[in-house]
């Protein structure tokens, strides 16, 4: 099926306005039939050896929410503490999740046995299958995007805490914790480039022909 020129700009203006949502989120419910499709877009991501490592586990409930806030502060405070000075104030001052906020959390797991110990793919590279559960994040971000719905990954917890809050069993492996939710609107630029923490790298600098080329200076 041949993508149509409408549809490629949608697709790419998707991919351009995609944000990691934090202070926005409004409280509206997001209707199941929207659910429904996001989480089926992230089941539509590539897997290698096609093992569709991912489950998905959706948090409405606000006390299970709030201990994931909790696990949240305390990994936060452990980060701020490996920045100096300015750095550490700057990091301090930035609002880095929606836990509380979002009317939806969703946590991405990857089930590395799924399909048994050899599978097509991942016998050079066995992490092959947690790439290929961040795959079926992103898909449900760029999916998140298109029906408008504000997406934050909250990457500052401890997997372990994560694990124990929702009852992941042992040798599930959770990938992300998502905020999901409507917004009041998204922001132009990324909210950490708006604020001068880091810029974005111009693309030409990062594309190289045939070799890892050498740097400039050398």
């Amino acid at each position: 099926m041949k993508i149509t020129e409408q549809e490629r700009k949608a697709v790419y203006k998707t991919i351009y306005n995609r944000r990691d949502t934090r202070a926005e989120f409004l409280p509206d419910p997001v209707p199941d039939e929207v659910l429904k499709r996001i989480l089926d877009a992230a089941h539509h991501a590539p897997s290698v050896g096609f093992m569709q490592p991912w489950d998905f586990i959706v948090i409405r409930d606000n006390k299970v929410k709030q201990s994931i806030k909790n696990s949240f502060e305390l990994a936060h405070c452990e980060a701020a503490q490996m920045f100096e000075g300015e750095r550490r104030e700057k990091y301090r001052s930035f609002k880095l999740e929606g836990i509380m906020e979002a009317p939806l959390g969703v946590c991405v797991t990857c089930d590395r046995s799924r399909t048994g110990d050899v599978v097509i793919g991942r016998t050079a590279n066995p992490e092959m299958d947690l790439y290929s559960s961040v795959c079926a994040v992103q898909n449900l971000w760029l999916a998140a995007r298109a029906e408008n719905l504000g997406l934050g990954w909250v990457s500052i917890i401890h997997h372990d805490a994560l694990k124990d809050i929702l009852a992941i069993p042992e040798h599930i492996i959770p990938i992300a914790y998502l905020c999901i939710g409507y917004v009041s609107h998204f922001h132009e630029k990324p909210e950490l480039e708006k604020a001068g923490w880091l810029p974005r790298m111009p693309v030409d600098s990062l594309i190289h022909y045939e070799q890892w080329r050498k740097p400039s200076s050398v």
